[in-house]
């Protein structure tokens, strides 16, 4: 049984999935199939005896991969497996332990820092717009992830660190006493607070200590190019003197170091732990040929860059290479450039939920949308509104809730049908972006349904919406997909533009150091191996106010237009 679960798997694969004791560092490029890895070596160590599934504990970044976890390791076997984030784990057990260790109910967990930071400035006489409240609020995470006291943070600033919102040092100072002091009065805390208080029970109180250690004796990190000082204090609270943790990531895909996150625990986990095995998966299992080696060039030669090996054979897509860049006169003449692609890209057969248009950030996809939808394309803002929160998805799940209850026998694709026609659905795509984008969101409810094994009562399938919702797995809808480079992370298309790549904007203007230029290309990089089919890199000359030259990642990367 064990030779059939791992069957599948490259022999590189295979080898990090058989090592099941000690620690292990896997050092995993894009499109390398590190998830597959991890989550079929957790089940190979269930189904052999090695790990007890209530004792084994998988860690990753965002509930979304928690949840994808989760649903492959119960795909595979291990239901007892738990697939958490950092900040799910500890709250739970803050939760556990708060009312016997400090008495009463933990505190409230502050839902966003924004508001608060807001009422602070205003008691302070000090104006600031929403973007300087932002990064404020930024500011007060980072000191804490980081780890720093306040007197830290204050020789910090004195000496190099920038003054976020336009603040000077000691209107920060006081702007973060007074943050905590507001939280303090009001008994919240924030999600910061939630680690460094279950960071500080771990090593303060050796009865919680040895209930969580006897509660998980395995260990997983995925993503561990992203762990913050906090997080990797919180980790070796959960292990004590144990060693049996396996850690996964890429340092080339470092991109959240303005939040905290470091790859030096990545690349410094030998050191760390000297018995440690070392793995690398470098085998792309995703990218074409030439958009691998683009993404190789650009990182070539960086601290711990994997040199990815291409595994597809493609043909080349009509004359025009897999990778090619393009330059523009405008901003607008590359939007409609890129319009157009896709337009075209849809009439050849690419599906609207295969293709993405990437950018440095959110405002630049304005003129991208406006031209799809110009051209009656949907598109889809990545992270701006899950699918389960939009207004007509909880009416419709409401609805489904309520009839369930009705004991209604009728086929499950006719009542759900019925009911979305209540609300006003109809098989004819409507005019007009806003009721178009109501209407995918429809046609993905529907394609929930044709998912469903025949037979399914409409009670399973609305215990399924619910599930869905809280988990945060969503369904695709059927529209181009509009994205921040940090929001992709993870995810991959059929045909994938970067627009924007010119200096000021990838790398971005503030990126002065030689640091932040290196997570700017590791950003690019990051982009970049996120296409699987045809990638296409582009961006303007800007206005004459405001003239832009060609990014420097355009060269590092070997990428040509396609007149060249």
């Amino acid at each position: 049984m064990a030779d059939e679960l791992l069957s599948g798997l490259d022999p590189e694969q295979r080898a990090v999935a058989e090592h099941l004791r000690g620690p292990a560092v896997v050092l995993a490029g894009a499109g390398t199939g590190k998830t597959r890895t991890i989550t079929h070596r957790i089940a190979h160590g269930v189904r052999t005896g090695v790990y007890a599934a209530d004792r084994t504990l998988a860690v990753t970044f965002t509930r979304k991969a928690a949840a994808e976890m989760q649903s492959r390791l119960r795909a595979l076997g291990a239901d007892g497996v738990r697939a958490q984030t950092f900040h799910g784990a500890a709250l739970a057990q803050l939760g556990y332990f708060w009312p016997a260790i400090v008495g009463g109910t933990a505190p409230q967990v502050l839902g966003g820092k924004v508001r608060v930071v807001s009422q602070v400035l205003d008691a302070l006489g000090i104006r600031a717009g929403v973007d300087a409240v932002r990064d404020i609020a930024a500011e007060i995470e980072w000191r804490k992830v980081s780890m720093l006291s306040l007197d830290a943070y204050a020789r910090l600033l004195e000496s190099a660190r920038p003054s976020a919102g336009g603040l000077d040092p000691q209107q920060m100072l006081e702007v973060h006493e007074r943050y905590g002091l507001l939280l303090e009065e009001r008994r919240q805390i924030d999600f910061e607070d939630v680690l460094i208080l279950m960071a500080g029970m771990l090593e303060t109180e050796p009865r919680v200590a040895a209930q969580v250690r006897e509660r998980y004796r395995f260990f997983t990190v995925d993503e561990y190019q992203d762990l913050s000082p906090l997080q990797h204090t919180l980790l070796r609270g959960w292990l004590g003197e144990r060693q049996d943790l396996c850690v996964v990531g890429d340092a080339s895909q470092t991109i959240y170091g303005f939040a905290g996150a470091t790859s030096d625990y990545l690349l410094g986990f030998t050191r760390e732990y000297p018995a440690a095995r070392e793995f690398s998966l470098e085998r792309n299992y995703r990218s074409a040929p030439s958009i691998v080696a683009a993404a190789n060039d650009l990182v070539r030669d960086r601290a711990g860059a994997l040199v990815l090996r291409a595994t597809r054979v493609t043909p080349e897509v009509g004359l025009a290479p897999h990778a090619s860049a393009e330059w523009f006169a405008s901003e607008q003449e590359e939007a409609a450039a890129v319009a157009s692609s896709v337009a075209q890209a849809i009439a050849d057969g690419t599906p609207a939920a295969e293709i993405a248009v990437l950018s440095r950030t959110n405002a630049q996809a304005a003129v991208i949308e406006a031209e799809l939808d110009a051209r009656g394309i949907a598109s889809q803002m990545q992270g701006a509104r899950r699918f389960f929160d939009r207004p007509e998805i909880r009416q419709a799940v409401m609805l489904i809730r309520g009839q369930a209850k009705a004991a209604d026998e009728r086929p499950l694709f006719q009542v759900v049908t019925d009911l979305l026609r209540s609300l006003g659905w109809s098989t004819a795509e409507p005019e007009g972006a806003a009721a178009r984008d109501r209407w995918q969101a429809f046609g993905a409810l529907l394609a929930l349904v044709d998912e469903q094994t025949p037979g399914t009562t409409l009670e399973a399938f609305s215990e399924e919406l619910l599930s869905r919702s809280k988990t945060h797995h969503e369904p695709t809808l059927e529209a181009v997909t509009l994205s921040a480079i940090h929001a992709a992370k993870g995810l991959e298309w059929s045909l994938v533009h970067v627009i924007g790549m010119s200096e000021g904007l990838l790398p971005i203007s503030y990126a002065t150091t030689e640091r932040a230029i290196d997570e700017e290309r590791r950003l690019a990089y990051v982009a970049l191996t996120r296409a699987r089919d045809v990638l296409r890199v582009s961006g303007s000359s800007g206005s004459p106010r405001n003239p832009r030259t060609p990014s420097r990642f355009i060269a590092e990367a070997g990428l040509r237009t396609p007149r060249e």
